[in-house]
């Protein structure tokens, strides 16, 4: 068994609607160890690191904005083909139309913002995973 890492952020709209536990619990249910935890109230450069990739779009600006409205919650989280179980756990990006039984599917919802608050972060590859828990777990 090849055991992977990935990064999880619990986004501010998860910690200031008291989900963290929760979202940990279900992390955890699903066999998963939690390897480090912070709490953290992230850099405008962190931020901009983090989200790269999506610099020049419309939505960088007041994606960063709004993760800087509060603490996120990092976490490193290992085992047997994390990222992906990560991504099916926390469901779709867009809070509406995730399944039922998901982390967005259960306990998010689009509240008509400018930004999606969708609760959590994922890596979407090891590449990512590498790259993003290098930025938030120096």
């Amino acid at each position: 068994m090849t055991v992977e890492e990935t990064l999880v952020l619990v986004k501010p709209d998860g910690v200031a609607r008291n989900l963290t536990g929760e979202i940990l619990r279900r992390i955890e249910a699903k066999g998963y160890q939690l390897v480090d935890i912070r709490m953290i109230e992230a850099s405008h450069e962190l931020l901009t690191k983090h989200y790269e990739e999506h610099a020049g779009k419309p939505f960088f600006e007041p994606l960063v904005e709004f993760m800087e409205s509060g603490p996120i919650v990092a976490v490193r989280v290992a085992g047997n083909r994390v990222i992906e179980g990560f991504r099916a756990l926390a469901g779709t990006t867009d809070p509406t139309t995730a399944a039922p039984g998901t982390i967005r599917g259960d306990l998010g919802r689009d509240w008509g913002l400018a930004v999606q608050q969708n609760l959590v972060h994922g890596s979407d590859s090891p590449e990512s995973a590498a790259r993003e828990l290098a930025l938030w777990f120096d």
